[in-house]
């Protein structure tokens, strides 16, 4: 069941983008007015790409999945900010990118179900999970935030 999303409710979402998927995601993100909290560059072991997607292990394409995955290093990202989940997923699009409308990161950057470029979170619970942050002031804060 989908969260709803109360009024000024800030969200956190984990966002990865895959091997093939690192560009112009991440200005996608800032254009829409969410706050990066955090990223890494992260080579996945098989072992955790197999925990983080087990809940498609029966899948047909789960091998080709994790094999895809651990290709080589994902960017992982920490989003903030009011809605962030939904809209993330509206960023980022179908699954299958050929239901992907233009504009729409997987529908512009994908071709293929397994190879479609970029995660998010599903919901908020998934999110904080997910998430592993360094804390941190940006230096900038007492300039942006009164």
């Amino acid at each position: 069941m989908a969260s709803m999303v109360l009024f000024n409710e800030v969200e956190e979402s984990y966002i990865m983008i895959k091997p093939d998927g690192v560009g112009e995601i991440i200005s996608r993100f800032e254009n829409n007015g969410f706050k990066l909290k955090g990223l890494k560059l992260f080579h996945c072991p098989k072992q955790l790409a197999e925990e983080h997607y087990k809940d498609l292990s029966s899948k047909p394409f789960f091998p080709k999945l994790i094999t895809y995955i651990t290709l080589g290093p994902v960017v992982c990202m920490a989003w903030e900010g009011v809605g962030v989940v939904a809209s993330a997923h509206k960023l980022i699009g179908a699954t299958n990118p050929l239901q992907g409308e233009p504009g729409i990161i997987r529908g512009d950057l994908a071709v293929q179900t397994g190879r479609n470029a970029v995660y998010g979170s599903d919901n908020p619970e998934n999110g904080k999970r997910e998430i592993e942050l360094t804390e941190w002031t940006p230096v900038q804060t007492p300039w942006l935030v009164e």
